[in-house]
């Protein structure tokens, strides 16, 4: 017994031996297969990753100003179609359907319900070059579009009016989105696209406040629907409130949101009620709104980043930051900012050159000088590079982006009471402006009567 034992410990030593090593085997051989599959993802997530880097903006891009270019041949036929069942002549009148809305929604469409997902990879790259270089250099070259001089045609009576109904859009929109609990972001670009002059104003201040896609979306659809509402009602409502020609021309530019909406609008009263007045005063009244674009924009921008500031704490002696400081500054007057800016001053600077019979910039004659502006702030600006930037936004943009929102309806109640706002107050700043005014050339015209006359008027 004491010689067999030994040797039975020998034999199951070595059994037991012989399955460590078997287990060191397998280990080594699974360690092996899963360091091996470890190299083989991160080979393809390279490869992957250097296709991606090698396709660069230029995919993007492309399929930016594809979906731009069907977008303002859509909103083209659709505003001719439009004008004729309003029973306008389309020859030679501007489609009033805007393009870049169309591009946003035409983009949205493909990127949920057309492109793969494999391929929206491949566009990321040239599409956040569309909505971030692109969309400033567009606004920038807007700036083009906006001159001082347009503001005094208006006159004395009716720039109040056009100020009353900024401030007011502007005040009431963010109050009402705060009391609604909407995003701040959100709030600001709907009080700039209700006051102001709708997608551009949208567009340009979007970028300032770092807003999303989400957020841009919503605000453009607002000013599309209640936009093209107003572009239909407002004709035919502001004919039978107001008798004055340049009363319903001005009423009309205060109350409608985007530019195409103002000049469609306006052709409809014209061609309803042969008043060509009301037309000529309509745009001019849109334009002085469009001026304040310049000094709006950034004012929303600063008072964005002082309501981040103003809960935020010193980290040393926990007192609130200053608003006015260089690094506040620097955030609400970016640089597209300043050209935006510097643009309109350049075409203010220019315009009044030529009111005083010299040569715009001492380069350009009057029909030269008018020829460029427009090239560059319509064509260039607001149709290709913003009609592009939009495009990009939309693409960019997913549905299951505007269904985690949860912001549901209160949005568009937001953007409906802004407009009621602003439409109320263009009605009551004019009825007090043709009073004032009136009472006025009432009190003139009794001053200069001789004294005599004075006691039989009375």
């Amino acid at each position: 017994m004491a010689s067999r034992f030994p040797m039975r410990m020998g034999w199951r030593g070595l059994r037991l031996g012989r399955r460590r090593c078997w287990r060191l085997k397998l280990s080594a051989r699974s360690g092996f297969l899963s360091n091996s599959r470890e190299i083989l993802n991160e080979r393809r997530y390279s490869t992957q990753k250097s296709s991606e880097s090698e396709s660069g903006v230029l995919p993007g891009v492309v399929a930016s100003v594809a979906v731009m270019q069907c977008s303002f041949l859509a909103a083209d036929k659709m505003g001719y179609y439009v004008l004729m069942a309003q029973g306008i002549d389309p020859s030679g009148a501007s489609s009033p359907v805007s393009g870049i809305p169309v591009a946003i929604l035409f983009g949205a469409a493909i990127r949920n319900f057309i492109l793969p997902q494999n391929v929206t990879k491949h566009l990321e790259k040239g599409l956040k070059f569309s909505t971030t270089t692109i969309l400033r250099t567009g606004i920038v070259c807007v700036g083009a579009k906006l001159s001082m001089a347009e503001m005094a045609t208006l006159g004395a009576t009716g720039i109040p009016c056009v100020v009353a109904s900024i401030a007011v859009g502007v005040n009431f929109v963010q109050w009402l989105g705060k009391r609604l609990q909407m995003p701040p972001k959100l709030s600001s670009l709907l009080a700039a696209g209700t006051s102001i002059c709708g997608v551009t104003a949208i567009t340009a201040l979007a970028p300032a406040i770092k807003a999303n896609q989400r957020e841009v979306s919503y605000a453009v659809a607002n000013v599309v629907i209640f936009g093209s509402l107003g572009m239909l009602v407002y004709p035919h409502l502001v004919h039978a409130i107001l008798e004055q020609s340049e009363q319903a021309g001005m009423l009309l530019g205060l109350c409608i949101h985007d530019t195409s909406q103002v000049v469609a609008a306006a052709l409809t009263y014209n061609e309803v009620y042969q008043d060509e007045v009301a037309l000529k005063m309509a745009v001019v009244t849109k334009l002085t709104r469009n001026v304040f674009l310049a000094g709006v924009i950034p004012l929303l921008a600063h008072r964005f980043v002082a309501q981040e500031q103003e809960t935020a704490k010193d980290g040393k002696d926990g007192q609130r930051r200053r608003f006015l400081n260089w690094e506040t500054l620097k955030k609400c007057l970016p640089v597209f900012v300043l050209g935006f800016i510097g643009v309109a001053c350049i075409r203010s600077l220019g315009d009044a050159m030529l009111t005083a019979d010299e040569k715009a910039l001492y380069l350009f004659t009057e029909e030269e000088w008018k020829k460029l502006s427009k090239t560059i702030g319509n064509t260039v600006g607001g149709r290709y590079l913003l009609g592009t930037a939009m495009a990009g936004v939309g693409l960019s943009t997913s549905a299951a982006v505007l269904k985690g929102g949860g912001l549901g309806i209160r949005p568009f109640i937001l953007g409906g009471c802004g407009a009621l706002a602003v439409g109320a107050t263009g009605l009551v700043s004019i009825l007090v402006a043709d009073k004032v005014t009136h009472y006025a050339s009432r009190g003139a015209s009794a001053e200069a009567l001789p004294i005599d006359a004075r006691k039989e008027d009375k």
